[in-house]
């Protein structure tokens, strides 16, 4: 089957590299001139240089090699089987994408985006035949990260998550199915590791070495919330953030942050700029976390549990099974165990005795426990019983 991937940014070239290592004939096509090959020839570099490390043989490089090609045009995608979107963040120019591709394309092509948070639903609204529109969310780098969350829309054709998510499979992936809901489930799930971590911060509770401190050493998290939030982009993370607040219909839960806000404003987008949240030029002495054992507890367990809560919101709103989640937190953003597994762990009446602390403390709608983990508690079972 040949894959069309439009869009040859660091996303859809990923995706490029991975279709064409899983044995499809890739047609890479961008807007811009020049990208798409200049895409093509910085992954034929890479497959090379993975050969001289021994990570593929020299044959499997070139044999990849020989599958991509750059295209000028859509109409170079008439043969594909499927296409998979991958440029801006823009519901209106995906809309249009979508609306041009699918006359060019075949009847039976599936026509798959790559949206991180729009609706699904909406993108395939464009379309005269929705149903064979999909969401496919790959993970940054799209070689290494396993995770792929599959996210059939409202009118998806039956079978269709199914018959992608086998494919997806057969491409090395870790695909899991869910619904086309705002953020789907990592972005969902995930926002209280920056929303509530930048609260402690505007609280004044801790600084934010510190609670990146307690989210490694306390949690097990590979990086903390601030570091995370300068290595994808103070400006990506806010966006994303803003997309879920407004799409849940300006929800508490996922208010976004003047403090992130701000740093968008002056400039400092992270690692990108040079300075985010740390200064990453090089030039500033590396800053110290307080080591005070209650206070980093206090934190990570702050976080946690608003990461469970967020989760068994998730499952008691059937955006995904159990597993579903366990998966997509652990691949997608490898966090340390699954959430649901954690709150299993810790007790779910902990769970809920902490966020019922924390929204009679604030008098906030944010800290609402999920009714699943009422639920559970009151029936003395947890998620994994």
């Amino acid at each position: 089957m040949e894959v069309g991937i439009i869009g040859a940014g660091a996303m859809g070239s990923g995706i490029a590299q991975v279709a064409a290592r899983a044995g499809h004939q890739v047609r890479l096509l961008d807007a811009r001139p020049g990208a798409a090959q200049g895409a093509v020839d910085a992954l034929r570099t890479t497959l090379s240089a993975l050969a001289t490390k021994g990570r593929l043989t020299p044959s499997d490089a070139e044999e990849t090699c020989v599958r991509l090609r750059a295209v000028g045009s859509m109409a170079e995608l008439t043969n594909a089987g499927l296409v998979i979107e991958a440029i801006v963040e823009d519901l209106s120019v995906k809309r249009g994408l979508f609306a041009e591709l699918e006359s060019v394309v075949r009847r039976n092509c599936i026509l798959a985006t790559n949206t991180s948070s729009l609706s699904v639903t909406a993108i395939a609204g464009a379309c005269a035949h929705p149903e064979r529109v999909i969401g496919l969310h790959f993970f940054n780098p799209a070689p290494l990260m396993p995770l792929v969350e599959v996210v059939p829309g409202l009118v998806t054709a039956d079978g269709l998550a199914e018959q992608v998510r086998q494919r997806m499979s057969q491409w090395g992936k870790t695909p899991v199915i869910c619904k086309d809901t705002p953020g789907f489930i990592v972005n969902r799930v995930a926002r209280p590791f920056y929303g509530e971590a930048l609260r402690i911060l505007e609280e004044g509770l801790a600084d934010m070495v510190t609670i990146d401190h307690a989210m490694r050493a306390v949690g097990g998290f590979r990086m903390g919330p601030f570091e995370l939030m300068d290595l994808i982009g103070n400006d990506v993370n806010f966006a994303v953030t803003r997309s879920v607040f407004e799409a849940f219909f300006f929800d508490p839960r996922y208010r976004p942050s003047l403090t992130q806000q701000r740093q968008v404003e002056s400039g400092r987008l992270g690692r990108k700029s040079g300075r985010g949240y740390y200064d990453h030029t090089g030039t500033a002495a590396p800053p110290t976390p307080k080591e005070d054992p209650k206070l980093l507890n206090d934190i990570c367990w702050r976080i946690v549990v608003m990461l469970i809560n967020e989760a068994a919101d998730a499952l008691y709103l059937g955006i995904a099974d159990r597993d579903a989640l366990e998966l997509a937190m652990t691949k997608g953003v490898n966090y340390p165990k699954g959430l649901l597994r954690w709150a299993d762990e810790v007790g779910l009446e902990h769970c809920l005795s902490t966020l019922e602390h924390l929204q009679a403390e604030y008098g906030e709608d944010r800290y609402r426990p999920s009714p699943l983990l009422r639920k559970l508690v009151r029936e003395q079972r947890n998620f994994h019983g």
